[in-house]
């Protein structure tokens, strides 16, 4: 996992990193960003993509979450879903999560398709990401 991270942090610096800042207080402008990897069981990588596109990601834009970059993993012998958020603030992030989790049909979707297959997730990692005042500035390549 800590070559996981480690591989991110560097993919990371060459996209979407940094905004520009005004003089003082340069945190209080700068994103929030989030890492997410999930372990996710083999036999169940296809449909947890397959849930996390067709449903994850609708019902996310609804609680204005910014994706910033989406990978697949393959570390020690685990499959990893992997993806990067980028938020305004922790406040907004804290809220955004709120609403996610407690959407209705969300919630319905999880029940059904955990149902129908079992286990999605063996475990999350969840690092929320703070910049530092020297990192560099870097915009999405298109």
């Amino acid at each position: 996992m800590k070559h996981l991270i480690t591989l991110l942090f560097i993919i990371s610096g060459h996209i979407a990193f940094g905004q520009k800042v005004s003089e003082g207080n340069t945190s209080a402008l700068r994103p929030v960003h989030q890492l997410r990897i999930y372990e996710v069981p083999k036999e169940n990588k296809q449909v947890f993509l397959d849930r996390f596109r067709d449903h994850a990601l609708r019902i996310m834009k609804k609680y204005d979450f910014t994706i910033v970059a989406i990978w697949e993993s393959e570390f020690a012998d685990k499959t990893e879903f992997v993806y990067l958020l980028e938020w305004k603030d922790e406040a907004k992030m804290k809220t955004a999560w709120e609403g996610f989790m407690a959407d209705k049909e969300w919630k319905e979707i999880k029940a059904r398709t955990a149902k129908q297959y079992g286990n999605f997730v063996n475990e999350i990692e969840d690092r929320t990401l703070r910049l530092t005042d020297f990192s560099p500035e870097k915009e999405l390549l298109k």
